[in-house]
């Protein structure tokens, strides 16, 4: 396996425990909607690096 694939399999765990995250922080009846948001916007930051990675791979 070769950096980059290493480093997208990591993206893509990141990704989806932001996902878990933020589905989890939402399932409270008091979430905090700041924290939601800089959570959702950090899951988008690392969905952009993880296409441009595998758009590189291809």
């Amino acid at each position: 396996m070769t950096l980059q694939h290493g480093h997208i399999l990591e993206l893509s765990e990141k990704h989806k425990r932001l996902e878990e995250t933020i589905h989890a922080e939402m399932a409270h009846p008091d979430w905090d909607e700041v924290r939601v948001a800089a959570l959702k916007k950090e899951k988008l930051r690392v969905k952009d690096e993880l296409e441009r990675l595998r758009s590189s791979v291809h």
